[in-house]
């Protein structure tokens, strides 16, 4: 209302004025949970139309990023032993040094296997074919009374499908061959981009940071970060494993299960994978055990899967990762299994360090 005053005519408020209290009322009427859950949902979908296309990327040059993957990893797992080398060589020499060292002892250990499985290959036809015998004799009695009959027509079943898909497993022969060669001409780049990493990385890294805009800084200290957490994984992964492998490697030795030493070596590898490759490596050499030396020795195996799991599970990953990787075991598990759903196998293995990078990264850029 307006005020009335002698002499002068009342004055009276704007009809399209509001009062304050009206302001932004749309705002309000929407509860603020609800608003903070709407502007980070925002935000999350274009990181995940981002993640989504770097995958898509990434799989139309799988090849080459499997490559610069693996270089990083023998970088990451060499450049101590070259920065050690270097304090006495050069530079380039000690790269060469420690990549030659690495392939001497690598190619030793795989001779050294190669060697003893052909040694006993004679003996481990024997218990295969008496541990296969002792399987049929075990299925035939109790508690699962199969008859003899069957067994016999599920062999000659696997004979027939076996003689008739006979063209298409040489071709798949084939087609290993050719996967073989695949894979070793990405190991050598591999290599090739490593020896470039471990002996001037320093510098690719101060080119690619001058072509960066924003703060340098910044950006430089969240990519060492990065390159931190991913070398911590690495170290970690291996350290793991190897322990993992030469304790299965004891456990198969004590118990007289054949093939122990390549066994170990499918668990060191296997271990790479995180979550599921070990129970797997393991459920081989079930299987492995349960042939060569029957029942009984294949439970004992079976009971190695779960006491290992649990040292890995409760005392090494704790100790060994917990500082390079700061990730939750539920977001370990979801990054392996979207990994597996998007990229295989090689998916499962590169989700994690790639998801612990970005998550680092990220950390410290909003620091």
């Amino acid at each position: 209302m307006g005020c009335s005053v002698p002499g002068r005519p009342v004055a009276l408020l704007p009809t399209d004025v509001r009062s304050p209290v009206h302001l932004g009322s749309a705002d309000h009427e929407v509860p603020y949970q609800l608003r903070m859950a709407a502007a980070h949902a925002w935000r999350l979908i274009v990181i995940a139309v981002a993640v989504y296309l770097v995958f898509v990327v990434l799989a139309k040059v799988t090849f080459v990023a499997v490559a610069v993957f693996v270089g990083l990893v023998i970088t990451a797992l060499l450049r101590p032993v070259v920065d050690l080398f270097a304090r006495v060589l050069p530079r380039a020499m000690a790269v060469v040094t420690a990549l030659l060292l690495t392939f001497v002892t690598v190619g030793g250990v795989f001779t050294f296997i190669t060697n003893s499985v052909a040694g006993q290959s004679a003996s481990l036809t024997r218990q295969f074919t008496g541990g296969l015998a002792n399987i049929e004799r075990s299925l035939t009695g109790a508690p699962l009374h199969m008859r003899a009959a069957q067994l016999n027509q599920l062999g000659q079943q696997v004979r027939d499908w076996a003689s008739h898909n006979g063209g298409s497993l040489a071709g798949q022969a084939l087609g290993g061959a050719g996967v073989a060669v695949e894979v070793l001409t990405g190991f050598i780049l591999a290599v090739f981009c490593s020896i470039f990493f471990l002996n001037s990385g320093d510098r690719i890294w101060t080119w690619l940071l001058a072509q960066a805009s924003g703060d340098r800084h910044r950006w430089d200290g969240a990519a060492r970060a990065g390159w931190a957490t991913f070398a911590g994984y690495t170290r970690g992964v291996v350290i793991i494993a190897a322990t993992n492998a030469a304790l299965v490697c004891v456990a198969l030795l004590l118990l007289r299960v054949p093939l122990a030493l390549p066994l170990a070596l499918l668990v060191f590898f296997a271990a790479f994978i995180p979550l599921i490759g070990s129970p797997i490596a393991l459920a081989v050499a079930t299987l492995v055990a349960l042939a060569g030396r029957g029942p009984l020795i294949a439970v004992l195996v079976l009971a190695l899967i779960v006491v290992i799991g649990q040292i890995e599970g409760n005392l090494l990953h704790p100790m060994v990762m917990s500082r390079a990787v700061n990730l939750h075991p539920l977001a370990v598990a979801l990054t392996v299994a979207s990994g597996t759903v998007l990229a295989g196998v090689i998916g499962a293995v590169v989700a994690v360090p790639l998801v612990a990078v970005a998550w680092t990264i990220w950390t410290d850029l909003k620091a």
